[in-house]
């Protein structure tokens, strides 16, 4: 890079304007502004001669990426899961990654709350026949569900997120609130929310409304399938707003066909954007498209929290929310 020069990044999906014209103060920056979704050549095509990246979980960046763009720096992903992003080669490489936790933590466990609820109540399932003209007179079972109040609250994976739909369950709803962790949560967590630690077949076991929020992994893969699905209430309610991949989708389209539970509610999917065909057939359950996090404010700060991280990495700065920052300090 000839001195006076910027450096240059790549911004990998379409962003705000506003973001963007920061970033153009520091960079020389390519955008994406039709927000085309890149094979893995066009991205390593686009990545030549890039110190540094805004990526979204549609980007995958791996070994051979790094070691393909020897240059890059960082890259700094625009969600709090990085499982797009191989975190062994990033630190075997020096190169740092960074996510944006914390700012969509109560959007999404509002969202995640919403979606449960509309699960249980049949929200969708019940506008469906509305719009459809079926619905020509009052039945006292009609669309009866399970009740969401006083129900126990089964939370698998008890992060930043995971604790948030618990407050909304225990604190607004008068429910009780079981969870499986990793480790579990300081008494002075459970305390508040009256949160009690189980292990996952007592979870499963007992859980009217079970919702997920763990970080997807190779040991989350498939953490409810069939033989889980099986443990749960036939009178029982799945959501997941974590990741697709956790969830075998395929064994949940059965299990929902054949009634075993009572009916899901899916913010995320295995192979996203695709989604199984099984699932949209069946009636028993609400389906959106990835968009827990998708108030505009929070988006905006996933968007400002990523460009934050983006230039104090690449001007000498600290990054907010480092993953790997045992490659720090960045090399020149």
């Amino acid at each position: 890079m000839s001195a006076g020069m910027k450096p240059a990044v790549l911004v990998a999906r379409a962003m705000y304007p506003e973001t963007l014209a920061r970033l153009q103060q520091h960079f020389e920056v390519e955008a994406n502004p039709d927000d085309e979704v890149f094979s893995p050549v066009a991205l390593s095509a686009r990545l030549v001669g890039k110190v540094g990246a805004i990526t979204t979980g549609s980007e995958r960046i791996d070994a051979a990426v790094l070691a393909a763009h020897p240059q890059l720096r960082v890259v700094a992903n625009m969600a709090v899961g990085y499982n797009n992003l191989d975190i062994a080669a990033f630190d075997a490489a020096g190169v740092l990654a960074t996510n944006t936790p914390d700012v969509l933590t109560e959007t999404t466990a509002d969202f995640g709350f919403a979606l449960m609820m509309a699960t249980a109540r049949r929200i969708t399932e019940s506008e469906n026949y509305l719009r459809a003209g079926r619905w020509t007179q009052w039945r006292y079972d009609m669309f009866t569900g399970p009740d969401v109040h006083g129900a126990t609250l089964g939370i698998l994976g008890m992060g930043r997120i995971g604790q948030a739909i618990a407050r909304r369950g225990a604190l607004g709803f008068g429910m009780k609130v079981i969870y499986t962790n990793r480790s579990r949560l300081a008494p002075e967590l459970e305390a508040p929310l009256g949160a009690r630690y189980v292990d996952k077949a007592t979870l499963l076991r007992e859980a009217d409304h079970l919702v997920l929020v763990l970080p997807y992994s190779a040991s989350s893969h498939h953490a409810i399938g069939a033989a889980e699905l099986a443990q749960m209430k036939p009178t029982a309610t799945l959501t997941n707003v974590a990741r697709g991949g956790i969830v075998d989708d395929a064994a949940l389209a059965v299990a929902l066909a054949e009634r075993r539970i009572a009916a899901a509610g899916l913010d995320v999917f295995e192979g996203e954007p695709a989604v199984n065909p099984a699932l949209l057939d069946l009636p028993n359950v609400v389906l959106t498209p990835h968009i827990a996090s998708a108030s505009e404010r929070t988006r905006r700060a996933m968007a400002d929290l990523a460009a934050d991280n983006l230039i104090a990495a690449l001007t000498g700065g600290r990054p907010l929310t480092p993953v790997n920052p045992g490659v720090l300090p960045l090399r020149a």
